[in-house]
């Protein structure tokens, strides 16, 4: 067991005015699995870099450990896996990894393929397989979750369930509870650590949110009380000074005493006024901005929207899934659930209107409004106004989303391009939600998206009841919202 030790870390970047840590200090043991939680561009992945030696820093940072860092960037694909493997970690015998491939599913015959033909959620396991073989190393995961499927995520939780000495970043709180016992809050204000899984904390953060908030309506009315006492005493005040020059006030040392009398007290007010906001301003440090989103979705002339007949789709000249059969009828909430590379995209592709090859039968409704949501941000660049602007939806609409998303202003002036990928995925969410449409179509809508905007966006389709058909492969979230599940 070690300890890694940060004192006083201090760090922005460049380009900012605003520093991403300020004096922050932290003790973690190396023997945790540490879960590391927080809104998206709160410094997650920038504190795993600083742990790497990648940013200049003030503060300092002290560890036994040397760390590795996941993803780990493979600059060759085309060399053979077991070539990559051995680079990340020369000391480990191919039996070794052999061993680890059988806890994470994968065939060993991996190892002799180029690295390149492996399909996103092998390439996870296989790296994360070997940088576990690094003995004495501290493995700082950063997202693993985004290119594994249903299935991948529970294989891959509980593989990490049975290892140690780990900094877990990941916004699925379902993988988070089977695998971490501890939890490191980057916050609004400071960062928190705390040990049990994520449900367990979240369940103190909730507690200490509604005891703020309390805290918070208490103040509020003490000082509403303290202003109406205080206009009192100024009324008093001005009646006592108007009454030193009419004819009507008998004793003008009474008049002098009774006015000292209210200006001493409208001076004991004013100072407990500014006590009770400086109290204020020191509450609700870390109660996070989630209120709530709202849609407008349209009502269809028909019972149903989509229906999906015997459908089978290629790709490349090869058959990726085969007699799809489904409809969408109003109110459904239907979660399009499978492997990767099963067809689910693909599917949802059709729907848009989309030049994906396919037989079958794929009627869309006449007349029929669809807000989609696509996997890919890439070609997201420009300013807010200007995604507006192409979406033809309200910018001032689409902003305030965005606000209650915990974007904040300083964003607004920022090419789309310069977010970080959950504040991306939170763009292309905004604008679906500013469309008036007859069905959403979201693919993987929540990838990078942290847990507080996941919540968020869970009460938002129950309180709206949008229909809508998604592919996500957060089990939590797929078991809370979908009516129905279509497995391919």
């Amino acid at each position: 067991m070690s300890m890694i030790k940060i004192d006083n870390l201090t760090f922005s970047y460049e380009t900012s005015y605003d520093n991403i840590f300020d004096n922050v200090s932290l003790l973690i043991d190396t023997d945790w699995k540490s879960g590391l939680v927080g809104r998206n561009g709160r410094g997650k992945t920038t504190l795993l870099k600083l742990l790497m030696g990648k940013y200049e820093y003030s503060g300092k940072i002290t560890s036994s450990v040397k760390f590795d860092y996941f993803p780990y960037v493979v600059d060759d694909g085309n060399r053979l896996t077991e070539d990559i493997l051995h680079e990340i970690c020369p000391l480990a015998e191919d039996w070794e990894l052999m061993r680890e491939f059988s806890y994470l599913d994968v065939d060993v015959n991996v190892l002799w393929r180029a690295f390149n033909t492996l399909s996103n959620g092998e390439q996870t396991k296989v790296l994360l397989s070997a940088l576990f073989l690094n003995e004495g190393h501290f493995l700082l995961i950063d997202e693993p979750t985004n290119h594994l499927d249903a299935k991948a995520r529970e294989i891959v939780s509980a593989y990490l369930k049975k290892k140690k000495n780990f900094i877990l970043v990941s916004h699925d709180r379902k993988f988070l509870d089977n695998c971490v016992d501890h939890i490191i809050s980057i916050n609004r204000n400071d960062i928190d650590i705390q040990a049990g899984n994520f449900s367990s904390w979240y369940e103190n953060f909730e507690r200490q949110r509604k005891s703020e908030l309390l805290q918070n309506e208490q103040l509020k009315k003490e000082i509403a009380r303290l202003n109406q006492s205080a206009r009192r005493t100024s009324e008093w005040s001005e009646k006592v000074e108007a009454s030193k020059y009419g004819s009507d006030v008998p004793d003008r040392g009474f008049v002098g005493h009774k006015s000292a009398k209210m200006m001493k007290r409208s001076k004991v007010i004013e100072t407990r006024q500014e006590q009770a906001v400086k109290q204020k301003s020191g509450l609700l440090k870390n109660v996070e901005n989630v209120g709530n989103l709202k849609i407008s979705p349209l009502k269809y002339h028909s019972d149903t929207l989509v229906a999906f007949s015997d459908v089978s789709v290629y790709y490349e000249n090869r058959q990726i899934c085969e007699n799809i059969s489904f409809d969408i009828r109003c109110g459904d909430r239907i979660a399009l659930n499978g492997k990767n590379g099963c067809g689910k995209s693909s599917l949802l592709k059709i729907m848009n209107g989309e030049n994906i090859r396919y037989s079958g039968d794929v009627h869309i409704g006449s007349g029929l409004i669809i807000s989609y949501v696509p996997q890919n941000t890439s070609h997201l660049h420009g300013l807010l106004s200007d995604y507006a602007e192409s979406k033809n939806i309200d910018e001032s609409l689409f902003k305030t989303i965005l606000r209650k998303m915990d974007f904040e202003r300083v964003q607004f002036e920022k090419d789309i391009s310069e977010f970080s990928e959950g504040q991306k995925k939170k763009v292309l969410i905004a604008g679906s939600l500013c469309e008036q449409a007859h069905l959403y179509v979201w693919d993987e809508p929540l990838n990078f998206i942290d847990i507080y905007s996941r919540i968020q966006i869970e009460k938002l389709i129950a309180d709206f009841s949008p229909t809508i058909v998604f592919v996500e492969h957060d089990s939590f979230f797929r078991e809370k919202i979908a009516t129905k599940v279509i497995q391919i």
